[in-house]
C-alpha cells in the first residue's frame, strides 16, 4: 500500500475499516510523522510545527522511544498525538499474526503511561486482515493516509516530494511524512514549504484523536 501518492477512492472503499482521511467542516488537515523519535530530525520537526502553530500525530517505533525517551517526552509535552508503529517496525505481510500482535503489545508494555492507546499505523502500510481484526478488537483505530509524501524515497528530488504533497492536499487529508534519517534531506525542504502553503490557504493542522 505504499506505491501511490494519492490514495485511490477504490482502495478506501475496499478497506473501509481503516482511516484514510478525516472529513470535516473546519478545513483541517492531519500531518503525521512515522518512524521516530530520531535525534537527527524529530526535534527539528517539533521546532517547525511550533513555528507554524501546527499540531501533528507521531507514529513512533517503540525501540526508538526506548533509546530516546527525552525526545519522546518533548513530543508529548508540546501537545502532539502519539500512535503505535510497533516496537520493531515490523512488516505485517512478512510477520505471523501472533508475533505481530505481540510486538504491538510490547510497545504498550514498554511505554504504559505514555502511549495514545487508540491509534495504530502499520509500518509500510502492510497489515494482514487477521492482524487488523485483532487490533481493532483491542480498541485501535488503523490510521492509513490520503497523501504519501514519499520523503523516504531517495530516488526522487525534494521538489518532486513537495509536489506530491501540495498537489494532493484537500480538507480532511491525512499526510504521511517520516522523522527518520532516510527522509531527512527531503523533509527539511518539504515540511517548511508545506506548512507555509497550508497557512496561506487557510488550512488548520490538527492532530488525530
Amino acid at each position: 500500500m505504499s506505491f501511490w501518492v494519492k490514495t485511490n477512492r477504490i482502495i478506501k472503499w475496499i478497506f473501509p475499516n481503516y482511516v484514510w482521511d478525516i472529513p470535516n467542516d473546519g478545513q483541517k488537515v492531519f500531518l503525521t510523522f512515522d518512524d521516530g523519535p530520531t535525534p537527527e530530525i524529530t526535534e527539528w520537526v517539533l521546532e517547525q510545527l511550533k513555528l507554524h502553530n501546527a499540531q501533528a500525530t507521531f507514529f513512533c517505533i517503540g525501540n526508538n522511544i526506548e533509546k530516546y525517551p527525552e525526545i519522546f517526552q518533548k513530543t508529548i509535552a508540546e501537545g502532539h498525538a502519539i500512535g503505535n508503529h510497533t516496537f520493531d517496525h515490523l512488516n505485517g505481510w512478512k510477520t505471523t499474526t501472533e508475533v505481530y500482535i505481540e510486538n504491538v503489545k510490547l510497545y504498550e508494555t514498554q511505554n504504559p503511561k505514555l502511549v495514545t492507546r487508540n491509534l495504530f499505523r502499520p509500518p509500510y502500510g502492510k497489515i494482514k486482515h487477521s492482524q487488523s481484526k485483532i487490533l481493532r478488537k483491542l480498541g485501535y483505530k488503523i490510521i492509513m493516509w490520503d497523501v504519501l509524501s514519499r520523503d523516504y524515497d531517495q530516488s526522487i528530488s525534494a521538489t518532486q516530494c513537495l509536489e506530491n504533497v501540495l498537489s494532493n492536499i484537500e480538507t480532511g487529508s491525512i499526510i504521511v511524512f517520516h522523522d527518520s534519517v532516510k527522509a531527512e534531506h527531503n523533509l527539511k525542504y518539504v515540511l517548511p514549504k508545506t506548512l507555509e502553503f497550508l497557512k496561506e490557504k487557510g488550512f488548520i493542522c490538527d492532530k488525530i484523536v
